[in-house]
């Protein structure tokens, strides 16, 4: 007999509570209780188990008594894919991709399963029929693999039977919110059944070493839909990112743990699929004819990519009582703080005038290595004075007016030099610690940002 019982949970964080609650205790939002019938059985019948698990003898091990295995990792034929991961795919992990709806985590996941020739891959999917898949593989540019399988189901007692017969290398889930248990009594897409079917995948990855892709929804918040105890289970959550008007879309690391959480990867969607952009500091800087006041270029690093943004400033006398402050892909309490900055430190009367900033492709920078430039960016729209387009700036700049150093301004002076800039304005205490001998571009060291001020302007 199964003993049915009715429970409620927080459709924000998936805080589980007896009764119905107002306000969630866990992440203090309201009115977010839903209830939902929960049905536990005395034996798991659909779940996911191998043949000989109730023959396994459970032991814990002190640490010298565990062998250890080399690292081996499924490489793809997708360098930023494989970046992002940490090196390619890890047998046995489960990872969730998520991303709005358009922005192309199906044609990612669907290039990624015909690129992979040599390994057999089951794509389950229960948003599309096989004909949609199939038209949607032939627009893309990549050949059809006979190792590439489909299945059109929901249910995952027909999956793992499926998956019993074929024994695919990799599977690829799309999307986890249409997929439902019969172990649960809920609907599809509540936070019990994705919690369930989750933690199903979950056990197949680890117990057979076999790798899997779940493909996710977020809500309008841009926050992924579904329980939070789901970004917990999953070994690697990345998010699929940009604007749907733009061409550009970025693949970033929220949560890896098998490798760095700060590598991005950028794509560019064309009409027969996503293509590789192996050079990001070519689309990150933008193609215009002369020099225009208010646009710099800053040296910043992703992870271990070093990159070259342009930053575009605009500056106008305040047209209303309180002057507006406008960033778009910078921090605006930072934007707030270096505008302090200029005005104490630098004698700028930034104080009566509007301020919008704006990082070129659509980037979100957290780097403080950019300060330089954005602060320059600033000064040339304000005094209409353009800043040469072969000079590029790296330095954090303090609240004293000083310009401090930043890590790896070796690989930020070498992307400089191979994008062919001229000169680089870095801290003078970064100077001391690199090599200058062989560089073709001309570093220009400053302590203060008055001092650079005056020689630049």
């Amino acid at each position: 007999m199964s003993k049915t019982k009715t429970v409620f949970f927080c459709q924000t964080c998936g805080y589980e509570s007896a009764k119905w609650l107002g306000k969630c205790p866990a992440c203090n939002s309201w009115n977010s209780f839903v209830e939902e019938v929960v049905s536990k059985s005395d034996s798991p019948k659909n779940e996911w188990r191998t043949s000989d698990s109730k023959s396994k003898i459970i032991k814990a091990k002190t640490l010298t008594e565990i062998e250890p295995t080399s690292e081996i990792r499924i490489s793809t034929p997708d360098a930023e894919l494989n970046r992002v991961l940490g090196g390619g795919i890890v047998p046995g992990s489960l990872i969730l991709i998520g991303g709005e709806p358009g922005i192309g985590k199906s044609t990612l996941m669907l290039q990624l399963g015909l690129a992979l020739k040599k390994i057999k891959t089951l794509y389950v999917t229960g948003e599309e029929s096989e004909q949609q898949i199939k038209m949607r593989a032939e627009r893309l540019a990549t050949k059809t693999s006979d190792n590439f399988f489909t299945l059109t189901e929901t249910n995952t007692k027909n999956i793992f039977s499926v998956i019993e017969t074929l024994e695919p290398q990799l599977v690829i889930v799309d999307s986890v919110q249409t997929l439902f248990s019969p172990m649960m009594d809920s609907v599809a897409g509540s936070i019990g059944q994705v919690r369930q079917c989750s933690g199903e995948f979950m056990k197949f990855a680890k117990e057979t070493n076999t790798p899997v892709f779940l493909v996710g929804h977020i809500t309008k918040d841009g926050m992924l839909a579904g329980p939070k105890v789901l970004e917990h289970m999953v070994d690697t959550v990345l998010q699929f990112e940009g604007d749907r008007h733009l061409a550009y879309r970025i693949l970033r690391t929220t949560k890896n743990r098998f490798g760095s959480t700060s590598e991005i990867g950028i794509y560019e969607m064309l009409g027969n699929g996503l293509r590789e952009v192996s050079n990001p500091s070519e689309i990150l800087i933008s193609q215009k004819e002369g020099l225009l006041s208010g646009a710099t270029i800053g040296a910043t690093i992703e992870g271990n990519r070093p990159l070259l943004i342009e930053i575009q400033s605009l500056v106008s006398p305040a047209s209303y009582g309180t002057p507006q402050r406008t960033a778009n892909g910078f921090d605006q309490k930072r934007l707030n703080m270096l505008l302090a900055v200029l005005e104490k430190r630098c004698g700028f009367r930034v104080g009566t005038q509007d301020v919008f900033v704006n990082m070129a492709g659509g980037i979100y920078v957290e780097d403080p290595a950019v300060d330089l430039a954005l602060c320059i960016s600033i000064i040339s729209s304000m005094e209409e004075i353009p800043v040469s387009d072969k000079f590029c700036f790296a330095a954090e700049v303090g609240l004293g007016g000083e310009l401090r150093a930043v890590n790896r301004i070796d690989q930020r002076i070498s992307e400089a030099e191979k994008l062919g800039f001229e000169k680089i304005y870095i801290s003078k205490f970064n100077h001391k610690s690199i090599d200058l001998k062989k560089a073709k571009i001309e570093v220009a060291p400053f302590a203060k940002l008055s001092e650079l001020v005056k020689a630049l302007f």
